[in-house]
């Protein structure tokens, strides 16, 4: 089954280093050249010919001094909600002669936003070597529940951009909450699964804390020029019964969806790519209502449903949604 979207984190997983989520680098031990800060910023690095700040060539990344000294340099990263990290990325683009020839990183799982220098790191991927001016893709051997990461650089030089895709584990961790819920925010662990398009914007947005920034903080289509219509299938942060939906067309305004409607199913066992196939069949929770431009849409009339694990928001034809909430109680 194709899809076209944009590239970013591998189906089902997100970054759990963004900072929406509250994720901030913590610690570094040298960014004389380039601030840790930007080791997680959500955006593609850049290069700008002739920029230039009073410690040298600005780069976007994170960059330490030429080490003349034995050792090596490390930044600290910790999560804004804990999670299992499943996938690294390490992103040394338009780092060509001050890139590090090797990295690994290390994982801990702490309260404290800054670690002490007795804190019990443990590796989550060993020593690899780095390409100058490429991404590196890792699969973590062990997928573990972290709250810190620690990026560490042999001996010296720059990282654009750090990723770890993994999945947020819900703040309850087993207990079941007593209140509602948003079962559908990437804060309490839900993922998106597919979208058929996301030419614009990508389906997991939908999911992130707080209102959208701009359009395209969003889920948005291309323009649909056969018949049908758009859908993306998102898994819940926990099986549950959903009674208030909310979809949020907000700065999509010559460009949202006509109408929607939202199905459900509850856990299965089966592939990604099966759960895919049979979701057109899945049940209607709330039938096809129509929507306007940037507006909040409530909708507490939500037909009679068993304990569902997943959704398929439909849009019809195409277009941009802003925001999904799909509050209710976990069951």
């Amino acid at each position: 089954m194709m899809s076209e979207s944009q590239p970013g984190a591998p189906a089902g997983l997100i970054d759990l280093l963004q900072p929406r989520l509250g994720s901030e680098a913590v610690f570094a031990n040298d960014d004389f050249f380039a601030p840790k800060e930007r080791l997680i910023n959500p955006e593609e690095p850049v290069f700008v010919p002739g920029k230039y700040d009073e410690n040298g060539k600005w780069m976007d990344g994170w960059e330490s001094r030429r080490k003349r000294a034995p050792g090596h340099d490390f930044c600290i990263v910790r999560l804004g909600r804990p999670g299992i990290v499943h996938a690294l990325d390490v992103d040394t683009r338009n780092f060509t002669g001050n890139y590090p020839p090797r990295a690994s990183v290390d994982c801990l799982v702490s309260d404290a936003r800054v670690p002490g220098e007795d804190a019990a790191w443990r590796p989550l991927v060993e020593m690899m070597d780095l390409r100058g001016d490429s991404r590196h893709a890792i699969e973590v051997p062990s997928p573990q529940f972290v709250t810190h990461l620690r990026l560490n650089i042999f001996p010296d030089g720059g990282v654009a951009r750090l990723r770890a895709y993994g999945r947020v584990t819900p703040p309850w961790r087993g207990e079941k909450p007593n209140t509602r819920v948003d079962l559908g925010a990437m804060e309490n662990g839900a993922v998106p699964i597919y979208a058929n398009n996301e030419h614009y914007g990508r389906l997991a947005n939908i999911t992130a804390p707080g209102a959208a920034s701009n359009m395209g903080d969003g889920w948005e289509t291309r323009r649909r020029r056969e018949p049908g219509y758009d859908w993306g299938i998102l898994e819940l942060a926990s099986p549950g019964t959903i009674d208030e939906i909310i979809v949020d067309t907000c700065f999509f305004k010559g460009n949202f969806p006509d109408r929607c409607f939202i199905q459900a199913a509850p856990m299965r066992d089966l592939s990604r790519e099966a759960l895919i196939a049979e979701s057109e069949d899945w049940a209607i929770i709330l039938p096809e209502q129509k929507l306007t431009a940037n507006a909040q849409h409530v909708f507490k009339e939500i037909l009679p449903h068993q304990a569902v694990a997943y959704v398929r928001l439909n849009i019809l034809p195409d277009g941009g949604v802003a925001r999904l909430r799909l509050f209710g109680r976990v069951a």
